[in-house]
């Protein structure tokens, strides 16, 4: 009994501590300056996505002359060069640029990046992916945090958007997943605890990625947004994360279960190179349900109240996160989000460790491969 006391002592108390921080945000600003900017976009096999993003790039409020939009073809088999030249035969900010052999250390994506950046201009690299729709605001937002110093007073070489997912009632619970996971990332970063950054919504300052010497240098990781921040964190930058409806980048949606678990299972190759706090939050939050149901440990009178709180805290942390950017969803669909969440973890578990390699963007990489 004493156990279980103190577990849900510390649970609940995060909980608040959580929400409290969430509510303390510090709202982004724009940059009055208009630098140039590279906007750098990686594509591989993205023919049924790209366009979406290509139209939302094109409505940026940013002059025109000072923007530099590179896309990557990553040797595509389907069409996605020729919609990339169809889109962009009258718009000078674009460029579509042919990803080549690798360089140095970098396969995959972090290839891909790693010469789009050789190729870019700009002082600043701002970072998306072709399934991402961009809010018109985007780079001014996104230069008005890199302006600023970080919560631990050093120069900003990183700055993460907001992410969020839509679709059908599939996507929309994946939207809440995005949601629910960037929330608690961008509440430690504000308390100055360097967590992650998203690479579909990233600036990166050309001086922070030379510093490292670019992902040519670095030894290959499936994580490549996650090694990108956290080299960056090592060689001394400072780092924002934003949460405004300005910086937020939509998500298409994963189709299916199993493209979905294929997404998952890449990003759970990188929870080992997480921060502890993160780990341990998410650790936490996980065990609730086995402290919970666990018959020796539990008060049972106490179960549906104890239930019943955590999923009523969760839902104002998910309603609260949902109006801070600008969105909403229904009260039904914030409580679905709880059996999802259970679902979706157990069912993730089980197949991050099935044996198999990790399918991404129609490339195979082995689970032990950094």
């Amino acid at each position: 009994m004493l156990l279980h006391t103190l577990f849900f002592a510390c649970f609940f108390l995060i909980c608040a501590g959580l929400l409290l921080g969430l509510l303390l945000r510090r709202r982004p600003r724009a940059s009055a300056a208009r630098p140039r900017v590279s906007i750098l976009l990686p594509a591989r096999n993205e023919a049924h996505h790209i366009e979406r993003c290509l139209q939302s790039l094109a409505r940026l409020r940013y002059p025109v002359e000072l923007l530099e939009i590179l896309v990557g073809d990553d040797s595509s088999t389907d069409d996605t060069a020729a919609v990339v030249q169809a889109f962009i035969a009258d718009k000078p900010q674009f460029r579509l640029v042919r990803i080549g052999r690798e360089v140095g250390r970098a396969r995959g994506k972090s290839n891909a990046i790693a010469q789009l950046c050789r190729q870019a201009s700009a002082d600043y690299f701002l970072l998306t992916d072709a399934d991402m729709q961009m809010p018109p605001d985007w780079v001014q937002y996104m230069l008005g945090a890199a302006e600023e110093p970080s919560p631990d007073g050093r120069p900003v070489g990183v700055v993460t958007g907001a992410t969020v997912a839509h679709g059908n009632l599939f996507g929309r619970l994946q939207g809440l997943d995005w949601l629910f996971g960037l929330s608690v990332i961008r509440v430690l970063t504000d308390s100055g605890r360097p967590v992650t950054a998203v690479g579909n919504n990233m600036l990166v300052t050309r001086a922070a990625y030379d510093s490292i010497g670019g992902y040519e240098t670095l030894a290959f990781q499936i994580t490549e947004d996650l090694q990108l921040f956290a080299g960056i964190v090592r060689a001394g930058w400072g780092y924002r994360n934003l949460w405004h409806r300005h910086v937020l980048g939509v998500s298409a949606a994963q189709p299916t279960l199993r493209a979905l678990l294929e997404q998952r299972k890449r990003w759970m190759r990188g929870t080992g190179r997480l921060p502890w706090q993160l780990s341990g939050l998410f650790g936490l939050y996980g065990a609730f349900y086995a402290v919970l149901f666990f018959p020796p440990l539990v008060a049972w009178p106490l179960t549906p109240l104890l239930y019943g709180l955590k999923v009523g805290l969760q839902t104002l942390f998910l309603w609260i996160s949902l109006r801070q950017v600008g969105r909403r969803e229904s009260l039904a669909v914030l409580l679905l989000y709880e059996f999802y969440l259970a679902s979706m973890s157990l069912l993730i578990i089980g197949y991050t460790l099935l044996p198999g390699h990790i399918r991404w963007k129609e490339r195979r990489y082995a689970w032990a491969e950094v």
